[in-house]
């Protein structure tokens, strides 16, 4: 056990008997009396004066007819108490490995407090608390037992994953959507439908782009957010199923915004291809599968016409002016040209100044 923690005394926490003796002195009265005058034996208010026994509403009211303090007084005295010593409880089961695992969570704890879901300047024991309330568990060694039994992913294949940062982030992606609630229920034909309309935001700043897809996913139903990428959890998108709607999570892994759009029509395409099944899918980084490459090619098809391309990229001479042509005849912009060209030569240097960077 931890040798020393920071937060509640048990010399600070007043039990409501204090109040209690401080009325009785005041009035020059014996407990004795005050049990006559209540209708509960001596012992009863020795109990209740000493601390070992709390103040139950019968004998709250008592003491309102007695002291003349109302019954709401006494209750909330209790109130406090039993709260504080909860809390205190609460703190002493707090041990060496939950505060390791929240000093690993340094960045996943950043990326929360700046969207506002945990407060800021807590001390590592207020940390804990708090992680647990958000984490749904009384302590935080039980989420690696957690996601072995309840939450089924894929790790990623390269990247370090960390159970703990994984789990916190996953929860911030939840628990950010409900702040930002939709009212649509979630219609794949919608989706579909939007297509076109999705691949004209490209050509949009980041931030006027970013807005418009969250008005266009929420016709269609889905919660549409981009949340910040930490280390230890290396996840290009998160989709989660909260009732009839659809929480689609991107991350700013992507910094080049043909890699960004790309990864958002992989993660439309795990949506109309049913691979979230009936809870959720963690899209990792770097993960190989029949599943991720159905997802890829959706992605390629939906973004740039195959015979289109063919044709294109087979002519005699490619240049910056016939990619902005060809890009606007397939509706997106020019950058995801220079990014599939990139990728069929094999060649990650053609045209990229055409390219666009993203600061999240």
């Amino acid at each position: 056990m931890v040798e020393k923690m920071n937060g509640l005394s048990l010399d600070l926490i007043i039990h409501p008997g204090e109040t209690v003796k401080e009325f009785l002195e005041e009035k020059n009265m014996r407990q004795e009396e005050l049990a006559i005058r209540i209708g509960v034996s001596p012992k009863h208010v020795s109990e209740v004066v000493h601390g070992k026994k709390g103040i139950s509403p019968a004998f709250a009211k008592g003491l309102e007819y007695v002291f003349g303090a109302p019954m709401t007084f006494w209750l909330n005295l209790q109130s406090i108490y039993d709260k504080e010593i909860l809390e205190y409880e609460e703190q002493q089961n707090i041990d060496d490995e939950e505060i390791a695992i929240v000093k690993s969570l340094k960045d996943v704890i950043k990326c929360a407090e700046e969207l506002d879901l945990v407060k800021k300047g807590k001390n590592i024991i207020e940390q804990i608390v708090e992680l647990r309330g958000m984490c749904n568990v009384n302590n935080l060694t039980f989420i690696k037992t957690l996601f072995v039994n309840k939450v089924a992913f894929r790790k990623s294949q390269v990247v370090e994953t960390d159970i703990y940062t994984l789990y916190v982030w996953l929860r911030i992606c939840e628990i950010y959507a409900q702040k930002n609630e939709i009212e649509q229920e979630y219609d794949a034909e919608k989706l579909k439908s939007k297509m076109i309309e999705i691949k004209k935001c490209m050509t949009l700043d980041k931030g006027k782009a970013m807005t418009k897809l969250k008005q266009i996913f929420a016709e269609c139903g889905i919660n549409f957010q981009v949340i910040k990428n930490v280390k230890g959890a290396p996840v290009q998108g998160f989709i989660k199923k909260s009732g009839e709607k659809i929480i689609l999570t991107m991350t700013t892994r992507r910094k080049f915004a043909d890699e960004f759009w790309f990864t958002l029509f992989h993660e439309i395409g795990h949506l109309l291809n049913g691979d979230i099944g009936s809870t959720q899918y963690i899209d990792f980084e770097e993960t190989e599968s029949k599943t991720e490459k159905e997802a890829d090619n959706f992605a390629a098809k939906a973004l740039i016409n195959e015979e289109d391309f063919k044709s294109f990229i087979n002519t005699s001479k490619i240049t910056e002016e016939s990619i902005k042509k060809f890009a606007k005849k397939q509706n997106v912009a020019p950058f995801i040209v220079v990014g599939r060209i990139q990728k069929e030569r094999n060649n990650y240097r053609l045209f990229h100044e055409m390219k666009v960077r993203y600061e999240w």
